[in-house]
Formats: structure tokens, C-alpha cells, sequence
């Protein structure tokens, strides 16, 4: 059995300009979702850079959620949530970041990582780091160990990596200019 070549994501990305907002170029990944080859290349790439001691995936809502949870089941590792504001029933912790097109609140759970932890928080797209910053500040508030972030897409003009870096080392798959 020969081993299959890796996929050229762009073929599945799809770019739709003026979204959420005019000026933002948004990168839709939904047709790479689609292709299960593809997508579970991507997971397989992704999980790579998960260390081999980490505990607990946290995906950031909503596309954190899909390639987070993938990577949790392939690893065999906790999945956390972390979501917009209203969105989580028992306590939470939260915090206020800035986004590229605006000011937005995220959430976790109290009780969802213990100290200790080691965590890797894992999202689609890194842009201007606003939003993955504020992840990893508030799994480093619960007390548990922030262990690296991991991207699909790096916007790399954009330099969110030298905001997030500052917390945990920084790994993606795809880096493409904004």
C-alpha cells in the first residue's frame, strides 16, 4: 500500500470577501470539511504538534470546536470548550479581547481544567491573535498548564503569532499571506 499525497488545502478553502464585515477577506473552510480525506489530513497534521504528555484539547467556538474535538478523539485527550458569552450552563470565568472587526467576550467553564493541566488550545485561523490570547489567558486563570497553541490557517501578515507566542509556542499548518 503506497501512502497518499498530502492534500493542497487551497483547493478547499474557499475565500469570501467583505465578511463577517467589509475589508475582512473570510476563509471558509466548510469545503475541506466535506472531503473526508482532506479533512482528516488536516487533523492528522494539526495533532502533530499536540505534545505527547498534553491532557486536555481546548477549541475555541465555533471551527475550534470541529478541528479540537477531532484532535481529542485521535489523541485520546479531554476536549474543553471554550464559547460566546450565554452559551455555557454551570459557572464560568471570563474575558474581554479585541478582534480584528470589533470587541468580543469569551468563556469557559470553572471547573473544567484543573491545575496542573497541560493544555493546547487549538482554533482554524490565526489572524491578529486577539481571540486565541484570550483562550490561553483563560486556561492560564483556571491554573492549568498552557502547553502550545495549534492553527489550521496562520494569516501571517497579520503577526498574530508574536501576541500569542508570548504565552506558549505557536504551530500551524497553513500559512498564507492576509
Amino acid at each position: 500500500m503506497t501512502a497518499k499525497p498530502a492534500p493542497n488545502y487551497l483547493d478547499y478553502i474557499r475565500e469570501i470577501p467583505d465578511f463577517p464585515k467589509p475589508g475582512v477577506l473570510f476563509r471558509d473552510i466548510t469545503p475541506l470539511l466535506g472531503e473526508g480525506d482532506v479533512f482528516a489530513a488536516a487533523v492528522g497534521e494539526m495533532g502533530c504538534f499536540v505534545p505527547d504528555d498534553a491532557d486536555v484539547i481546548v477549541g475555541i467556538e465555533s471551527r475550534g470546536f470541529i478541528f479540537g474535538a477531532a484532535i481529542a478523539f485521535a489523541r485520546n485527550l479531554g476536549f474543553v470548550p471554550v464559547r460566546k458569552p450565554g452559551k455555557l450552563p454551570a459557572e464560568t470565568h471570563a474575558i474581554e479581547y479585541e478582534l480584528e472587526y470589533g470587541v468580543d467576550r469569551l468563556e469557559i467553564h470553572r471547573d473544567a481544567l484543573a491545575p496542573g493541566k497541560k493544555v493546547v488550545v487549538v482554533d482554524d485561523l490565526l489572524a491578529t491573535g486577539g481571540t486565541a490570547y484570550a483562550a490561553g489567558k483563560l486556561v492560564q486563570d483556571l491554573g492549568a498548564e498552557l502547553a502550545g497553541f495549534v492553527f489550521f490557517i496562520e494569516l501571517v501578515d497579520l503577526k498574530g503569532r508574536a501576541k500569542v507566542e508570548t504565552l506558549a509556542p505557536v504551530f500551524s499548518v497553513l500559512p498564507l499571506e492576509g
